[in-house]
């Protein structure tokens, strides 16, 4: 019965009632949806960096990370690459031969990583080979061919077959160099990536730099779920004990840093909604219930005790709160389905999340768990607004309450 009467009561003044409703509703949903976004953002960042730029795991020797220098090799590499193969939580693997070094065009000059792969165990382990928007994923047998960012294209000022010049030191310590020929150049949402990095054949590299063969600076592991990251990891530091085993979390850590702070920024902004319409709750229903102080003194003076005037008074309030969070988090995933099927194009600012790695059309990306806590931090922002008003109600005198004129 007191659920009826308080349902009821809710409706009395129609307006008051609807305009608090509309500001949970609108203030949830618009809390809903920047969760969905950033959440889709942060798994696009993180796809990114697994599947473009680190992999899940990588190996090198145990001094490479700190002295990234190319005397730090792992040895008899397809003995290692054959026991991480043999994980049952491992997709692919990939071995790389690294050198930082200068690389010059006809024009200019600069800095840059330059990665030897194996183009066939690459395309497994990384998806470079999608990420063309011109020329071919060595798919010629020519030689010394070299695939180049757009970032890095613009800078040498070079195009599709022009010729590239790196200059490294050997093994033994003389300075060498190679003529390559550009024969493809991608684009990442990392536009830093991009004019950092560059790829040529492993078999190119190891003959440029007099290395023997079956050696290589970093063998790049990719599993099936990411899930599975931390056990595989642990499982490879035991077995590969003399080599140093690195999760893409412990490599970028920049990366790390945004998945572990989605939580924490998610309690904080949806905490802010929730307390500005805590008041704003507080505000309707005090006014609600002394609006009512002479009907509720005639209630408690013909034996309606207090304790069911306070329950009313808060089943008012939450239920309020409840209707009006329900409505905000349905309004928030019909967004975030919307727009995570349609993507909001950010190109406008495109320069900006490129230069940070985020890529400028996001998806947006919500699990059922966050909307189960905000409907439980919102029932319980209900209960917590219905305290005062209800209080309130409860410190009414029958006698003084029915002789107030309203």
């Amino acid at each position: 019965m007191l659920l009826a009467i308080a349902w009821r009561n809710i409706w009395r003044s129609r307006t008051r009632s609807l305009v608090i409703l509309i500001a949970i509703t609108l203030g949830l949903a618009s809390g809903i949806f920047y969760m969905a976004f950033y959440k889709g953002m942060l798994d696009q960042r993180i796809n990114s960096a697994i599947k473009t730029e680190a992999s899940h795991i990588q190996i090198h020797h145990a001094k490479y990370l700190t002295n990234p220098d190319k005397k730090f090799v792992i040895t008899s590499t397809d003995s290692v690459v054959q026991a991480i193969r043999a994980e049952e939580n491992v997709k692919a693997v990939s071995s790389r031969l690294i050198v930082n070094t200068m690389i010059q065009s006809p024009t200019t000059g600069s800095g840059v990583k330059v990665t030897g792969i194996d183009p066939t165990m690459e395309a497994q382990v990384t998806n470079l080979h999608s990420k063309l928007i011109d020329g071919s994923y060595f798919e010629e047998d020519r030689r010394n061919p070299i695939i180049i960012g757009e970032k890095l294209a613009e800078k040498l000022k070079v195009k599709l077959k022009s010729k590239l010049v790196i200059t490294v030191q050997d093994m033994a310590g003389n300075i060498t160099g190679a003529a390559f020929k550009v024969v493809g150049i991608y684009e990442t949402s990392n536009t830093s990536f991009d004019e950092k990095n560059v790829f040529v054949r492993q078999t190119d590299l190891s003959r440029l730099l007099a290395i023997g063969e079956n050696t290589s600076h970093e063998i790049a592991v990719l599993l099936t779920q990411n899930e599975q990251l931390n056990p595989v990891a642990r499982k490879l530091r035991s077995e590969l004990s003399n080599l140093s085993v690195k999760t893409w979390r412990e490599i970028m850590p920049e990366v790390s840093l945004l998945e572990s702070s989605f939580g924490l920024t998610m309690y904080i902004f949806i905490g802010i909604i929730l307390l500005a319409l805590l008041f704003g709750i507080v505000n309707t229903m005090l006014m609600a219930v002394l609006e009512r102080t002479k009907e509720l003194g005639m209630l408690m003076a013909i034996g309606m005790n207090r304790v069911r005037v306070f329950a009313m008074i808060m089943l008012e309030t939450v239920m309020l709160s409840l209707f009006g969070g329900l409505c905000g988090i349905i309004l928030g995933w019909l967004l975030n389905l919307y727009f995570g099927a349609t993507g909001i194009d950010l190109g406008a600012w495109s320069a900006a999340y490129k230069s940070m790695g985020f890529d400028t059309l996001v998806y947006t990306r919500l699990s059922w768990s966050i909307s189960l806590q905000v409907a439980i931090m919102v029932m319980v922002t209900g209960i917590i607004a219905s305290i005062y008003p209800a209080l309130k109600a409860l410190r009414l005198k029958p006698g003084e309450a029915i002789r107030i004129d309203m």
